[in-house]
């Protein structure tokens, strides 16, 4: 069983939901990504997503993009995003760390020596933005012999049958995107978002985290009153943003985010 199968069995058997927060690596500069991390841990996240910097993530919005950007002024590189989760698992051997991110920089290193570098850093998951199952098989041969989940997206349009398709490949858990669009849209519907759950339900067993639209507290338990998982990058993305010019207070900053997100997500 791998770290994020245990971690959400250890969820399940405590009736509690996953906080998975989002950041990009090396965002506003790369010293600190590992502070931050630790912090959102000991503010209540179970899994995190950790962004690798790409020149063109086209699925993110402009609060994620600029983040990327910010991370690229430094060249911070997928090589220096698996140091960090390295770093990382001095301190922390327990909690799950997924890779998010586009699939050139996986490309260029080469799928089984990127494999073979995440799983020797201490990464669980990949989640690849841009490669589809159907185009996925040899990557996701080389993750899975290493114990790597690769997690894929599910959307609104999603059909039952593809949905059938992408959690057969998938492990771990699927990422359910609430709203269509880009990272950072708005207009979070909690019916629809039951509604769609209840449909992956039916076709799979995979935990489902849902991400999207999830700004505060109140969006996260209601997010969490149906799905397995909460994600949230935006709104951390952007208290990174606004705090640029102090970055020594950006780890208290995300902690208190996610501190309330948990307390909320607790008490439904």
């Amino acid at each position: 069983m791998s770290r994020i199968a245990e971690c959400f069995a250890a969820l399940k058997a405590n009736g509690r939901k996953a906080l998975i927060p989002y950041v990009t690596a090396g965002d506003p500069e790369p010293g600190i990504t590992v502070p931050a991390m630790h912090a959102m841990v000991e503010a209540g996240a179970d899994i995190i997503e950790l962004g690798v910097p790409f020149s063109d993530p086209m699925a993110d919005g402009p609060v994620i993009t600029k983040a990327h950007e910010r991370a690229l002024k430094h060249n911070v590189s997928l090589r220096d995003v698996l140091g960090m989760v390295r770093e990382f698992r001095r301190r922390d051997a327990r909690t799950p760390v997924v890779l998010m991110g586009y699939l050139n920089p996986v490309e260029v290193m080469g799928y089984a020596n990127f494999a073979q570098a995440a799983a020797e850093a201490g990464v669980d998951g990949v989640l690849t933005v841009d490669l589809p199952p159907e185009e996925a098989g040899a990557l996701t041969a080389e993750l899975r012999q290493r114990n790597l989940d690769p997690i894929y997206l599910l959307a609104p349009t999603t059909s039952p049958e593809r949905i059938v398709l992408i959690t057969a490949a998938a492990s771990g858990y699927v990422y359910y995107v609430s709203l269509k669009g880009v990272t950072g849209a708005s207009t979070l519907d909690i019916p629809a978002v039951a509604e769609r759950i209840r449909t992956i339900r039916g076709i799979s067993e995979l935990p489902i985290g849902v991400g999207f639209g999830i700004k505060d507290a109140e969006s996260a338990a209601a997010v969490a009153a149906h799905a397995d998982g909460v994600v949230v990058g935006s709104v951390l993305v952007d208290a990174i943003s606004r705090l640029q010019g102090d970055v020594s207070a950006i780890p208290a900053a995300l902690a208190a985010i996610l501190q309330d997100m948990r307390k909320a997500m607790d008490r439904r």
